[in-house]
């Protein structure tokens, strides 16, 4: 029931998300089983973690927390677009930052975390193309990921 605490670390796990890939690419360190794990993490992460923070209550809460799950799980089996630098669906990695920031924003109003999850799930499971966030994918972000990793490590 620590939910304040939940969403910064889904937040947390959104930023993580991002550096492991990129660290991952900086040391040609990428594999198969690397990016199956990652889907895994996603999935427990974005998925599962978030469906718990839309705190299902009755029959249609927890309806609406097993369609969140399923699109997550939607979103990643179709993760390619084969299409460089664009996603196909929302990544849901910025889905369940979306419902965590939406927490902070409204100070935990349910109705409004349900209605984002609700509009994420739209978006996740569109067929449509988004463009790579380029702040974070910049080659500049990817240094400062990489070199803050060789400092501590």
């Amino acid at each position: 029931r620590q939910y304040h605490y939940a969403c910064w670390l889904v937040l947390t796990g959104f930023v993580l998300d991002l550096a492991d890939g990129a660290v991952a690419r900086q040391l040609n360190a990428c594999s198969a089983l690397g990016a199956k794990l990652d889907d895994f993490a996603d999935f427990t992460s974005f998925g599962l973690a978030t469906g718990l923070l839309l705190q299902a209550h009755g029959l249609l809460d927890g309806l609406l927390v097993i369609v969140y799950v399923l699109a997550v799980f939607t979103r990643l089996c179709f993760f390619s677009s084969g299409m460089p630098f664009m996603y196909r669906g929302l990544p849901c990695p910025y889905g369940a930052s979306m419902v965590a920031a939406t927490y902070f924003l409204t100070g935990g109003h349910l109705v409004a975390m349900r209605l984002m999850a609700m509009v994420m799930i739209l978006f996740m499971v569109d067929q449509g193309f988004y463009p790579h966030d380029k702040v974070l994918e910049s080659q500049a972000w990817k240094k400062a990921i990489f070199g803050g990793g060789r400092s501590r490590g």
